[in-house]
């Protein structure tokens, strides 16, 4: 790869790098049906991945009074926490990264994941001392207002015009639009790919292959 349009590079966490979109649709379902809320469906329940944990069960539960949003916190975190460790990097995440890396490109992430539950999941998959920056919805903003990739490009003394995000949900993308940075697509996660599309991304990737062969061409 020979650098081109970016020096920066931003990943999503949960149904970019992770394969974790199914396992946090039942704990959102599990947590609302622990607390006799409506259960939303698949759909509705994957919608709301990307965003802050509070933000995101606001909106899967929007019948629940805000003073129980503490309750509805704590059972999604339980029912995450009991299969936390069956959830994998897509195939294929690893070694694009090791690519990107080899190549000189600075790596970031910028998740709805809190920091202890990022944290864990870097140390998980031995992937800590990969990134150069990382932000997470318990630190600033919630996507897709732009602060996370405004942070990260301030702290990695970037321009926002040679970073790229790359996310599998709307979240991810309108945050790129909002902060003035590209967005890459991949449609193999939380949204689908026609949702995707509306939002005008450089590429939308079927999987990681895709997505590596497109950065190795055009990043």
């Amino acid at each position: 790869m020979a650098r081109q349009q970016f020096d920066l590079i931003v990943f999503d966490w949960d149904g970019t790098l992770m394969d974790s979109t199914a396992h946090i649709t039942r704990s959102i379902q599990a947590a609302c049906r622990d607390l006799s809320l409506p259960v939303p469906g698949d759909e509705a329940a994957s919608y709301v991945i990307g965003l802050g944990l509070r933000e995101a069960l606001q909106i899967a539960a929007p019948t629940l009074d805000p003073a129980d949003y503490p309750r509805l916190v704590e059972r999604y975190r339980v029912h995450y926490l009991l299969k936390d460790q069956q959830t994998e990097l897509f195939k294929g995440v690893r070694e694009m990264l090791a690519e990107l890396r080899d190549t000189g490109y600075l790596l970031g992430v910028a998740t709805g994941k809190s920091r202890v539950g990022l944290n864990r999941a870097l140390a998980d998959a031995n992937l800590t001392s990969l990134f150069d920056g990382t932000r997470c919805a318990d630190e600033t903003f919630s996507k897709p207002h732009p602060a996370m990739l405004h942070e990260l490009t301030r702290e990695l003394g970037q321009d926002l015009g040679r970073t790229v995000m790359i996310g599998d949900t709307t979240h991810d993308l309108q945050m790129a639009a909002n902060a003035g940075a590209a967005g890459v697509g991949v449609g193999y996660g939380a949204h689908s790919a026609a949702a995707l599309e509306a939002l005008e991304p450089q590429f939308i990737a079927s999987d990681v292959a895709a997505l590596a062969a497109w950065l190795r061409e055009h990043a």
